[in-house]
């Protein structure tokens, strides 16, 4: 019998297959919405002053996905920021806040 104590058990990723000639997308924006069964990532690039963002690509995730994926960024992000420094978010008035504040109301009635 040996006397070292059991290796965990680390689980093992599947490798990851990546097509030939695929491009990477740059996103600057994205708009997340759900229902009871997913979410829906919808990851565009907005050029400023142009008024609309062009949507490159869905993503739609199970809950279940969705918050294993939330953890796997906030790790990533931490050893980031571990290795690089924190990364700061502007403060207000942000990027942020200019494109993603709700639509003043209007005075006009809603159409009908």
């Amino acid at each position: 019998m040996s006397n070292q104590p059991p290796k965990p058990n680390i689980p093992q990723h599947p490798p990851l297959e990546i097509p030939a000639g695929l491009e990477a997308e740059y996103v600057n924006l994205v708009r997340i919405a759900h229902s009871p069964a997913e979410l829906i990532f919808d990851f565009a690039h907005l050029v400023p002053g142009t008024g609309s963002a062009r949507v490159r690509s869905r993503l739609v995730m199970s809950p279940l996905g969705a918050k294993l994926f939330h953890r796997a960024l906030s790790e990533n992000l931490a050893k980031y920021e571990a290795a690089f420094g924190e990364i700061v978010v502007p403060g207000d008035p942000s990027l942020a806040n200019l494109l993603f504040r709700p639509n003043p109301p209007t005075d006009s009635p809603p159409n009908k």
